[in-house]
């Protein structure tokens, strides 16, 4: 199997690494973090060594969306997009500064630091694979009855 090289699987940037999930790696910032969605293909708790052109920029802007829409109703940790790399210079010292690969545009973000509460959801828009079989011979999912 040959990786697409445009896809981001992994980062390695020169910040202490404060978290690696399944798709998102976060830095520390000292009081903030910087969370950046990779590209990487979780499926069944597993990662897979393969990605998607662009998936994570897509996670990224679906996040910074949601955030924006909601914030009236419920405070969040999004302080901002990194929509263009130089913006990190506001948030790291001179020291500490470096050259931010282009990638980071578009599929990162600066957070403020809070307590996370691990909440994984999987939302479907249609059937399909199994399921969709089940609901078209027999009307169920899961052996529960959906309507026609």
């Amino acid at each position: 199997m040959s990786i697409n090289p445009s896809v981001l699987i992994n980062t390695n940037l020169p910040l202490p690494l404060f978290f690696r999930g399944k798709v998102r790696d976060t830095y520390d910032l000292g009081n903030l973090l910087l969370i950046v969605a990779t590209d990487r293909i979780s499926a069944f708790d597993s990662v897979l060594p393969c990605g998607i052109p662009d998936k994570g920029l897509v996670l990224n802007q679906l996040s910074a969306f949601w955030f924006n829409k909601t914030k009236n109703l419920v405070p969040n940790h999004l302080i901002e997009t990194v929509n263009d790399v130089n913006c990190l210079d506001s948030y790291l010292s001179p020291k500490n500064r470096f050259a931010y690969p282009s990638y980071l545009n578009r599929r990162s973000m600066i957070v403020n630091k809070a307590k996370r509460i691990p909440v994984e959801c999987v939302v479907r828009g249609y059937l399909s694979g199994s399921a969709w079989a089940e609901y078209q011979k027999w009307g169920t999912i899961s052996g529960e009855s959906l309507p026609k």
